[in-house]
């Protein structure tokens, strides 16, 4: 049973980001369609982050009322509702409303899986099992992203739906109601903030997500306009390192079992370092295809062991921080992108040397604000 529910939970996963990469890539079609800005249509980027990391915050301490199984079918209906309407939807505005309420129904699953992971699986297994379904999410973001270069914009909303109703059903039909301890409804969000560990814990998320994002949102104009390349090699160095992704999230989330936590979260931002020196030098095409490779290995491994540390936290906390993880996630997320904008419209080399020196500072003190009570 735990394995069969896990499963849902990696499909749900893949269906709520199987559109996550691909909206970028759609705002052209999406403005042309409906013969407006692009700048118009790409709010529908930011509300979507902006809505997922808020409501994330509401499904840890929910998971205490709540049955797994009923908040799944929940949220998975609405979200599959949500992108139908959306990509049948007539004009902007109605497309912004159903893409904010995207995030709200689509920021449960990671939330519920990390906590699941916790309570269900052994210390010595839960990395393998969050890597899977981060690998899952992750193929399914690429898939969608490939498919948006040929299909019609609205299929890449109607595709999740279909496919969410379908898993809804067999939700619904295989998976038994299950039981549950019941708990008082508790939001325990200002005792993490004054447990000076778990906030430690929270301050290493913010800051790895926002140098991450600051960097990678940045790379394909750095490959444009200081390589020279065009945009059919962007596009592709940019591919390979979410291909990359893909393998990183399995491989991290074994490590992490294997050899611990925190030398996989270490090792990633070592990798996520030797790119950036790869970044700075202006390599050949040859061997920025190996750093981009690399460094969606470093991402994810970092990815993978931080998710696996955050389900070894605490029954009493457990619910708060897997939702604090997604929203600070997000928010840090957005932070990083408009100060890499700041720095690298300056100069990318300047831009790369700060983010780098803020690695290599997590690296140093990773221990101290990762430290197991």
């Amino acid at each position: 049973m735990p394995k069969l529910i896990f499963l849902f939970l990696c499909l749900q996963g893949a269906i709520v980001s199987f559109n996550l990469s691909a909206c970028s890539a759609l705002v052209p079609s999406i403005a042309k369609d409906f013969n407006i800005s692009e700048f118009i249509v790409g709010k529908i980027l930011w509300i979507y982050m902006l809505s997922y990391g808020i409501s994330a915050l509401f499904y840890g301490p929910l998971m205490r009322i709540l049955n797994m199984r009923l908040m799944m079918l929940i949220s998975l209906f609405f979200f599959s509702l949500t992108n139908l309407l959306g990509g049948l939807s007539q004009n902007i505005n109605s497309l912004f409303i159903l893409r904010f309420l995207m995030g709200v129904f689509g920021s449960s699953v990671v939330p519920l899986t990390i906590i699941y992971a916790g309570n269900s699986f052994p210390q010595d297994k839960r990395g393998r099992y969050i890597g899977m379904f981060f690998s899952f999410s992750f193929f399914s973001s690429l898939l969608g992203l490939f498919l948006s270069g040929f299909l019609f914009w609205r299929l890449i909303f109607i595709i999740p739906a279909i496919g969410g109703f379908f898993l809804y059903l067999a939700i619904y039909f295989y998976l038994p109601k299950m039981e549950m301890k019941r708990e008082e409804l508790m939001i325990k969000y200002l005792e993490v903030i004054g447990n000076k560990h778990l906030l430690s814990i929270l301050l290493y998320i913010f800051l790895i997500s926002m140098l991450y994002h600051g960097i990678q949102q940045w790379l394909g104009v750095y490959f444009s306009t200081q390589i020279m390349l065009n945009q059919f090699l962007v596009s592709m160095l940019l591919t390979l390192g979410s291909l990359s992704g893909i393998i990183g999230e399995a491989i991290g989330g074994y490590l992490s079992d294997r050899i611990g936590r925190l030398k996989t979260i270490n090792l990633g931002v070592g990798l996520m370092l030797l790119c950036l020196l790869f970044f700075i030098f202006k390599s050949n095409l040859f061997f920025l295809s190996i750093v981009m490779f690399l460094w969606g290995l470093g991402w994810t491994f970092n990815h993978s062991g931080v998710s696996v540390f955050l389900a070894d936290i605490p029954k009493d906390f457990l619910n708060e921080m897997a939702s604090l993880n997604s929203g600070i996630r997000f928010i840090s997320g957005s932070l990083g992108v408009s100060l890499g904008g700041l720095v690298m419209h300056k100069s990318f080399m300047l831009g790369f040397i700060l983010f780098g020196i803020g690695l290599l500072g997590l690296l140093f003190f990773s221990q101290k604000l990762l430290a197991n009570t």
